[in-house]
């Protein structure tokens, strides 16, 4: 099999994988609440990434940690998975799946916005038209189907989904200056996270664990949200010459998540989930093309 097989076949599935997480999310938000889900999400992540590190044989770079990697572990962790998840799973609770997972998408745009004051980065008017066009995306995605549509969707869920992004861009800036092995600190953070989230787990739900379908859900959110997809992804821009190019796959997942929301959680596709999500991604690749070109 030839690298670029290789380097296409790893992204394929990572995209894959990452499209159907919004569902299993809503399948598992059936049973548990989303506290609970993303206490349990990050258990299953931390252990099938400590075994990703004793396969790469890597747990030795746990215990070399330095005083101040320690340290940026517990702010990291306090980012994600305790504030984001917390943040997108409650947004997933007060919204249908469609509505959730493309809100999510326009995190490059707060991120662009984000990276002036904290990365020292020039903004040009292009990167504002493109969080116009996202925000226009938004609009038509919030409206769930036309005007009357509006009354349906929750304001908070709106802007939690909205603000998760924000969340997301933040962890991004802070990993961008983490030149650490990144599967090490990934498990790091979430092993980390799993401790801030045992008390707020106990404070305002509890560690009942529901069978079943939910049950099932949840390990699959583990798995595939962040440890082997995230691994299969990694591989994929090793492998590749060009990210952008694999970068740009990632856009596949939310029509691909669509499918799979009306199929298994039988969630009615409005259009207007489509030209929002269009506007989104539209508004996206803006803000990319202007980056690249500044470059």
């Amino acid at each position: 099999m030839s690298q670029t097989v290789k380097t296409y076949l790893y992204a394929g599935l990572a995209v894959l994988f990452w499209s159907t997480v919004a569902t299993s999310f809503k399948l598992a938000l059936r049973e548990y609440d989303f506290i609970q889900l993303i206490f349990y999400v990050s258990a299953v992540t931390v252990v099938l990434l400590f075994f990703v590190l004793v396969a790469q044989r890597k747990t030795h770079l746990i215990f070399r940690q330095t005083k101040r990697e320690w340290l940026y572990s517990l702010l990291m962790g306090a980012f994600n998975p305790l504030l984001y998840y917390l943040v997108l799973f409650k947004a997933y609770s007060l919204l249908p799946a469609q509505v959730a997972q493309p809100l999510n998408m326009i995190w490059p745009i707060t991120l662009a916005l984000l990276s002036v004051p904290m990365l020292k980065q020039k903004i040009s008017w292009i990167s504002f038209v493109a969080l116009l066009i996202s925000f226009v995306g938004v609009f038509f995605i919030s409206s769930q189907g036309g005007f009357n549509g509006f009354s349906n969707t929750n304001p908070l869920g709106v802007a939690l989904a909205v603000g998760s992004s924000i969340l997301w861009s933040l962890y991004w800036i802070f990993n961008v200056k983490d030149t650490r092995d990144q599967v090490v600190k990934l498990f790091l953070n979430f092993a980390i996270g799993l401790i801030y989230l045992t008390p707020v787990v106990a404070l305002f739900s509890s560690f009942k664990v529901h069978w079943g379908e939910a049950f099932i859900a949840t390990i699959y959110s583990g798995v595939f949200e962040v440890g082997i997809t995230y691994v299969l992804w990694l591989k994929a821009m090793n492998l590749t010459n060009s990210n952008a190019k694999i970068g740009n796959l990632v856009f596949f997942a939310p029509f691909l998540s669509l499918v799979f929301i009306h199929l298994i959680l039988k969630e009615t596709i409005y259009v207007t989930t489509f030209v929002g999500l269009l506007f989104i991604i539209s508004g996206v690749l803006v803000q990319q093309l202007d980056r690249r070109k500044r470059r």
